[in-house]
């Protein structure tokens, strides 16, 4: 099998704006793999917390990713860490066995206090490397996570499916949920360089997960207009839906823009590697109040 969905996305020019995963709440749980293609699922975990993990997923929407040190290295015990994306927070603790996860406390997981780990200050870095999940994943994401971890080896994870595998490399930073895609060693360590110091690279950014993909779309728009390219510089302040698109109010360093965000199809393709039929992506128009 030759075809890489990676390569095709590439070869068509796809947008990788807008296409960040939805999920506000993450949590990681370190294994040294193999990982089977669906980690709920997945015979790495103990079986006494894979219900504890479906239930959580179905009532609180928190997203459970298998996380290692490339390489695959595992120390005695194993890191633990839970992060929320909207409130921007990123906690941690370490467990002997993955099946004491199963007795955490998360019942502040959508607060901004969090849920009563230990706060962990530094950012994570996540790079998909799932491979069984989708070739492309492995054959990007492992080359571009030693080139990652080579410069920040304490802040750098391999990781199981974050979503897009169309846009390998693709890396998340917790705990804003910033998603990157079409990363590769050269261009990677330039990208999170640049997004550490403050700033975001609109070439690579897919959005970030706290948002719908209306909003992403607004906010890179914005970002493009406007030149504002700081972390910081676009905040959300409101959506609402009108006649036919989206409304959202943003504030750009501090001056309110609304765009109107409008839905069509993108370009008919085959979006993973696995996938039997061809399909169009969204695709999203904005317009500007002011416009």
């Amino acid at each position: 099998m030759t075809f890489r969905c990676s390569d095709a996305s590439r070869e068509r020019g796809e947008p990788r704006w807008a296409t960040a995963s939805t999920v506000s709440a993450f949590l990681l749980l370190e294994d040294p793999g193999p990982w089977g293609p669906h980690v709920l699922q997945s015979r790495r975990l103990p079986d006494a917390v894979r219900p504890t993990l479906r239930t959580w997923s179905r009532e609180l929407g928190l997203r459970t990713l298998l996380i290692r040190r490339p390489g695959r290295a595992l120390g005695g015990t194993r890191r633990v860490f839970v992060a929320n994306s909207h409130h921007g927070w990123l906690q941690s603790t370490t467990v002997d066995d993955l099946a004491a996860v199963a007795d955490l406390d998360v019942a502040g997981l959508h607060r901004a206090a969090g849920v009563g780990l230990t706060p962990h200050d530094d950012p994570v870095l996540l790079v998909c490397t799932h491979g069984v999940h989708d070739r492309c994943c492995a054959e990007r994401g492992r080359p571009l996570a030693a080139a990652l971890a080579q410069r920040w080896p304490d802040e750098v994870w391999e990781a199981s499916h974050l979503g897009g595998d169309r846009f390998a490399g693709n890396l998340v930073a917790l705990p804003h949920g910033d998603y990157f895609g079409g990363l590769d060693a050269d261009v990677g360590p330039h990208v999170v360089a640049r997004y550490l110091d403050g700033e975001i690279d609109l070439e690579h950014h897919r959005g970030r997960s706290s948002h719908a993909w209306v909003v992403q779309a607004a906010v890179h728009a914005g970002r493009e207009r406007f030149g504002a390219v700081g972390v910081r510089d676009v905040v959300v302040r409101g959506v609402e839906t009108r006649g036919s698109g989206t409304d959202v109010r943003l504030a750009v360093r501090g001056t309110t823009r609304t765009a109107h965000i409008t839905v069509g199809s993108g370009q008919v393709g085959q979006l993973t590697c696995q996938a039997e039929h061809e399909e169009a992506p969204p695709r999203y128009e904005v317009s500007w109040d002011d416009s």
